[in-house]
């Protein structure tokens, strides 16, 4: 969730981060009939656990990728869930999905403005008085629609909250709690990236007013629009919406992180060790990243959602209206473009929907096809990545080729 990691990690913190490449075997496909539902596509299989196996080199401890198809489900995985026992990613596993909360906030609104309780041309200021102000921000000026499309200009609160991008921080206050208000009030103190609707630039701080649109919307904090929009009518029993509690439920895998060291550059970020980041307070992400899940619900989700069983057809016109993303993220999703929580990003075979996830120890990538018939999501078990000596050097997000092997089987 961290921001197109805002640039070079807020220089060089929060671009990704590195992790340790501690590799074990492979481990088999998942043996139930239901995983094996595509044993007429025996390549696919080959091609998916290769590609999972090729991730490892790119310093992920460990990979899972589950592909829900109109024959059923196939997952591989590779790696491990824990480097001290050498124990696999389950199949199950629970994981900080990161910024896949953003399109069940969107969704939730949409859900609001569907039903006439406000409009994507509502203003900040309508439902939120006073609160974007100071640095030439102004919530007069800015539509609930640009929060949720990242083309409000409102600069990035991560920026305010060095210690998530140090470890000495991190480990000092992993488990403080951070609230909404208090998250804008750091945006406030920068000034806007530009004016409002006259670019693209991913912000945290644009889905941190969003939940709070929802809770002054509704009376109730944005969970509950979630819970009752979503969770329920999909049946989405294994989705965790935690607020300010720092646990995983079990099975999980351990969700490692390392950090840039006291002298970083972009070019020698110095990492340390990894450390076990997978208990944390995630309110510092709230609405725009704290919420767990599995990769059954978040592909049930996502399908749902591309498939317009969530949202009436005048708000899923407007989920999937686009706008180009900035040079940062068409560099890792080239010819992407953004709509109102949805990247809209090409595969070999045409269109899919995604958003990833970024959040210490996982990081979260996906996509489903336009028609919603093929989707793949894909957890591992860190979002700060250092490649093996000798790995290829990439030049797009490292998932892309399993994405498009998963969605465009040849």
């Amino acid at each position: 969730m961290r921001s197109s990691r805002c640039t070079t990690r807020l220089t060089a913190t929060i671009a990704t981060l590195a992790v340790a490449a501690l590799i074990a075997p492979v481990a088999p496909a998942a043996p139930s009939s239901a995983q094996d539902a595509e044993r007429a596509r025996p390549s696919l299989r080959a091609t998916l656990q290769q590609d999972a196996t090729d991730l490892l080199a790119q310093g992920a401890p460990g990979v899972l990728a589950d592909v829900r198809t109109p024959r059923g489900v196939l997952k591989v995985r590779a790696g491990v869930a824990d480097t001290r026992t050498g124990r696999p990613v389950p199949w199950n596993t629970r994981f900080r999905v990161g910024s896949l909360t953003k399109p069940f906030v969107s969704t939730a609104l949409l859900q609001l403005v569907g039903r006439g309780r406000l409009s994507l041309s509502d203003t900040v200021d309508d439902w939120l008085p006073g609160l974007v102000r100071g640095h030439g921000n102004d919530g007069r000026k800015v539509t609930v629609r640009q929060l949720l499309q990242h083309t409000s200009g409102l600069p990035e609160y991560l920026q305010g909250m060095p210690w998530l991008f140090s470890q000495e921080g991190f480990e000092a206050h992993r488990f403080d709690t951070v609230t909404p208000r208090q998250a804008v009030r750091t945006a406030m103190r920068y000034r806007p990236e530009f004016k409002p609707g006259t670019s693209w630039s991913y912000s945290n701080t644009n889905y941190q007013l969003a939940g709070m649109v929802i809770e002054a919307v509704t009376g109730r904090p944005w969970q509950r629009a979630v819970r009752r929009g979503i969770l329920r009518p999909l049946g989405l029993d294994q989705t965790v919406l935690p607020g300010t509690w720092s646990g995983l439920p079990k099975p999980h895998a351990v969700g490692y992180e390392r950090f840039a060291g006291p002298d970083a550059t972009p070019e020698d970020p110095g990492y340390g060790d990894p450390i076990d980041a997978t208990r944390q307070n995630p309110s510092w992400g709230g609405a725009a990243g704290d919420i767990i899940s599995t990769t059954r619900d978040t592909n049930r989700f996502l399908r749902a959602l591309v498939t317009g069983r969530l949202l009436k057809p005048a708000q899923q016109r407007q989920l999937m209206r686009t706008v180009p993303v900035n040079e940062a993220f068409d560099q890792n999703w080239p010819g992407a473009q953004y709509g109102l929580g949805l990247l809209r990003i090409p595969v070999s075979c045409g269109v899919a929907w995604a958003h990833g996830g970024d959040i210490m120890g996982f990081q979260t990538r996906n996509g489903v096809l336009e028609n919603g018939r093929r989707s793949v999501m894909i957890t591992m078990n860190t979002d700060s990545f250092v490649p093996e000596p000798g790995a290829p050097v990439l030049t797009e997000d490292k998932t892309n080729t399993l994405i498009d092997h998963a969605l465009c089987p040849r």
